[in-house]
């Protein structure tokens, strides 16, 4: 199987610590979480994804704004950047050591947080990366990356 992301959540997988819009929100990212971490690999979706899963079929569902929509548009240029190489729709990525590593490292430097702008977790998300990613839930296995 793979897990179905936007190409927002690459950047948000990499601080997720738990937190979330509603308990059942967090519950489900906690599951694609472990599947992450077990190196299930990731095809990029245009829109609602897994994550989204819980909030899509509410009237006034965030993953459905604009505003959601051109966060994607911009990780997926700043990722595709980073990586050399395009990352779009139908996109597929092992989310490997080295993977969640260069990204990190990148988040942490602020090179890929174009996708970030006006974000309401942007304040957490800065602060788990300033002090290393401790706790994130989307780790590979043995979580030895090197930042």
């Amino acid at each position: 199987m793979t897990v179905r992301l936007r190409a927002h959540h690459l950047l948000c997988m990499l601080t997720f610590i738990g937190k979330g819009y509603t308990p059942e929100f967090t519950e489900n990212y906690r599951r694609i979480a472990a599947r992450l971490s077990s190196g299930e690999p990731i095809e990029l979706v245009s829109g609602p994804d897994d994550i989204c899963a819980p909030l899509a079929d509410l009237s006034d569902a965030h993953c459905l704004q604009d505003s959601v929509f051109d966060r994607d548009e911009k990780a997926a240029a700043a990722v595709s950047a980073l990586l050399n190489r395009p990352i779009c729709e139908g996109s597929v990525i092992m989310p490997d050591a080295a993977f969640l590593s260069l990204l990190r490292r990148a988040f942490r430097a602020g090179d890929i947080r174009s996708g970030c702008a006006r974000c309401e977790w942007s304040p957490l998300c800065t602060d788990v990366a300033e002090k290393g990613f401790p706790d994130v839930l989307v780790a590979s296995a043995g979580h030895a990356e090197k930042l």
